[in-house]
């Protein structure tokens, strides 16, 4: 510290006996138990390290970079405008089914809207016929699955309500529709009771053209739960010419794959 060159101290350890007895040289003897007085250390003779000798600490030099580098980048993020905005509104639609408010992931249903469809009008009025397209449903070994069925619910579910005036028709198409993507008992079962009260009683016919044996034994298991009345309303169609002889198909758009 005064400028002369630091001594250093170099302190030997006594030999030290390990074994566990009070025997003389042991470490549970009493000369071992005392404090040495010839150790003697002088804290002024002892080495501290300057400044020259200091380790340099880069952490607060590479946090600084890191904070130069997050500046860049949040600069270099373009601007959400007004037109993405409203874009991005569009990808959702807010409707409301049985008193409760419900958003649609549009976006995420956008190639599967084609599964239902107005099929113009039959008889005096305004008595709709709506198509329900299986065959545009999603497969389900997609692994969003459940969530692309859960936001496809509520769209068929509201676009049936703005379809729908007075009393309707539904059409099924089942045909070209491969097993992994027929919809589930859970899924048919759930639209069924969420449907409008309204929209269940002007319902006037349920017609499945091309049944196969999968939906034939599913509406036969669940007879015993649905009400006589919907039990009543559903008609086998086998082909597309005794579809023409019950309905006018002017309108009604059948997929090619049909």
């Amino acid at each position: 510290l005064n400028g002369s060159h630091p001594r250093r101290i170099k302190l030997t350890a006594p030999n030290i006996n390990l074994s566990l007895d009070q025997s003389e040289g042991s470490i549970l003897s009493d000369d071992n138990l005392d404090t040495p007085d010839e150790i003697d250390i002088n804290v002024d003779d002892l080495d501290t390290p300057d400044e020259a000798d200091s380790f340099e600490y880069t952490g607060q030099e590479e946090q600084a970079a890191a904070k130069d580098a997050s500046q860049e980048e949040s600069e270099s993020i373009p601007e959400y405008t007004a037109e993405e905005e409203r874009e991005d509104n569009r990808l959702w639609r807010t409707v409301v089914i049985g008193e409760q408010e419900q958003r649609i992931d549009m976006k995420v249903i956008e190639p599967y809207k084609k599964v239902i469809s107005h099929g113009g009008y039959y008889g005096d009025g305004l008595n709709a016929i709506i198509v329900f397209a299986a065959c545009f449903l999603p497969d389900s070994s997609r692994t969003d699955y459940n969530y692309v069925m859960e936001n496809l619910f509520l769209y068929v579910i509201s676009t049936l309500e703005l379809m729908v005036a007075e009393d309707y028709m539904i059409v099924y198409l089942n045909g070209a529709t491969p097993r992994r993507r027929m919809p589930g008992l859970g899924w048919m079962k759930k639209c069924y009771q969420m449907i409008d009260r309204r929209l269940r009683k002007n319902l006037k016919s349920f017609i499945i053209v091309h049944p196969s044996w999968f939906i034939r034994t599913i509406l036969a298991v669940t007879r015993p739960f649905i009400s006589s009345k919907f039990s009543s309303k559903i008609q086998y169609v086998n082909t597309l010419a005794e579809l023409r002889e019950m309905i006018p198909m002017e309108y009604v758009h059948i997929p090619d794959s049909i």
